[in-house]
């Protein structure tokens, strides 16, 4: 890509909350044009109201995808019949539990980069819950509940777990708009791992109480993702916006 590690590094690093880590061998990523979103579980596309404008900004043509929240595979399907409307290199970006779309739809022809925000990163038919068991339990998990098969987070997680550092009024607000998903929806694998073939971008949450950051750490490492780490809750790309869009330009051949 045209932006070099010590660029991206101090570009980043000049920011309260960003820190480089890593950065991929992997060969020059192609100038992406366009940017498919993919938000995960207790929200909807709306989640990344902070994101688009910025990318937008920059050129990108964004579109954020609705995920059913069904199962995996309907996941997949809405999101590749977004890919498959994009007209040149696109950059695939996942939050939180998307991770996992991210991952098994980023083989499409089009996706030129793949960037994960707090997500979720497999690999190709693992067991997701199995690795996460492996690290300490959320806190967020305590609060979600079910009603039949169809599960969300109660208000006091919503604000105290998964959007703490947010103004109150909003992470109510963010509350209220919460999509629920449905059982069926973690018990899907992945058959694909589009990162060992796609260069990869993470945006590790230092403080999230949804994905373990030990975990993150891990995950981005495994994939030799180019990697910067957040001060902030699950939902840095409402909290540090700026920093998500630049990650996300970055993965796109340009420089933030």
């Amino acid at each position: 890509m045209d932006i070099d590690r010590r660029t991206f590094n101090s570009l980043l690093g000049a920011t309260a909350a960003g820190a480089f880590l890593a950065a991929p061998a992997a060969a020059a990523t192609p100038r992406a044009r366009n940017v498919v979103l993919v938000h995960g579980l207790f929200a909807d596309g709306s989640s990344w109201s902070e994101v688009i404008p910025l990318l937008q900004a920059r050129g990108f043509n964004v579109t954020s995808v609705q995920n059913p929240l069904t199962t995996l595979p309907d996941a997949v399907a809405a999101c590749r019949k977004v890919l498959d409307r994009q007209d040149g290199p696109t950059i695939l970006a996942g939050h939180s539990f998307s991770g996992m779309i991210v991952t098994e739809a980023g083989v499409h022809p089009s996706v030129s980069a793949l960037v994960y925000i707090a997500a979720r990163a497999p690999d190709a038919g693992e067991d997701y819950a199995a690795l996460a068991k492996t690290y300490p339990t959320p806190p967020a998990s305590a609060g979600i509940v079910f009603d039949g098969d169809e599960g969300r987070l109660t208000e006091q997680a919503f604000l105290r777990d998964f959007a703490p550092d947010l103004p109150a009024s909003k992470a109510k607000a963010l509350y209220a708009a919460q999509w629920p998903f449905q059982k069926a929806l973690l018990a899907g694998r992945t058959t694909n791992a589009a990162w060992r073939t796609k260069p990869s971008f993470y945006a590790i949450s230092t403080q999230d109480r949804v994905i373990d950051p030990t975990l993150q750490r891990f995950m981005a490492k495994r994939m030799g993702a180019t990697s910067i780490e957040l001060a902030s809750s699950h939902v840095s790309l409402l909290s540090h916006a700026r920093q998500v869009a630049d990650l996300i330009v970055a993965a796109g051949g340009k420089r933030p």
